[in-house]
């Protein structure tokens, strides 16, 4: 059938519509989480999971998504003078992080031609649009080829959900962050929009079923037009 990525910031509801949409859609459906973070993802490549033991063993998890734009490039400037040693690890997690990119859309592929609705939690394009794919030549070697990859190759969703709220509404919720921080990620999320194939805005601050329901007949729409 087809995929559908909700995106938003943390507190907007993602992983909790996207649960409750892989039941209630009138449609064959399966939840997948797309984010860089590893402890809630439902599947996971072997060598991340691999990486992942060897980090918690040592103490040195770090399961942080995307961090904000600003500081992203801000640190990539900083970060001109990295010794060959360290630009050797950064490449090797960048390396890995594709790979498991490109294991999850296989594992999407799978669903869709089987028949089902793929419901992703978030998206790898619309988490780094505002990052690696700024363009930015500050940026690390690794980071703008992650980007290119992800602009240039990686499948894009027939549909995107973005799941609105206020900053102040998600800094009630999740009690993280900034109302700074939260306002730029929500003006990163709404750049989204000119490069999806379908993109719509579903108020969050709506009740739980109200926005299920909104979501599920954006969805449903889709898989009519497509027929």
């Amino acid at each position: 059938m087809i995929t559908v990525a909700l995106i938003g910031a943390d507190g907007a509801g993602k992983t909790t519509v996207g649960r409750r949409l892989e039941d209630e859609l009138p449609l064959p459906a399966t939840y997948l989480y797309m984010g860089v973070n590893a402890a809630a993802s439902n599947r996971l490549l072997p060598t991340t999971r691999l990486v992942r033991a060897l980090k918690r063993r040592s103490g040195t998890v770090d399961d942080a998504g995307p961090p904000d734009a600003l500081d992203t490039r801000l640190e990539a400037s900083s970060r001109g003078r990295r010794d060959l040693r360290r630009g050797a690890r950064s490449a090797a997690r960048v390396l890995n992080q594709m790979a498991d990119e490109w294991y999850r859309q296989l594992i999407a592929w799978r669903e869709v031609r089987s028949g089902k609705v793929v419901v992703f939690d978030r998206h790898y394009f619309s988490d780094f649009l505002a990052y690696d794919m700024a363009g930015d030549d500050r940026l690390p070697l690794d980071r703008r080829v992650h980007g290119w990859m992800l602009r240039h190759a990686y499948p894009r969703p027939d549909l995107v959900v973005f799941l609105d709220a206020p900053p102040e509404v998600l800094l009630a919720r999740k009690g993280e962050g900034t109302l700074e921080a939260l306002e730029r990620r929500r003006s990163d999320y709404l750049d989204v929009e000119p490069h999806a194939l379908r993109f719509a805005i579903v108020d969050a601050t709506q009740p739980l079923d109200d926005v299920v329901a909104q979501v599920s007949t954006l969805v449903v729409d889709v898989v009519r037009d497509r027929r």
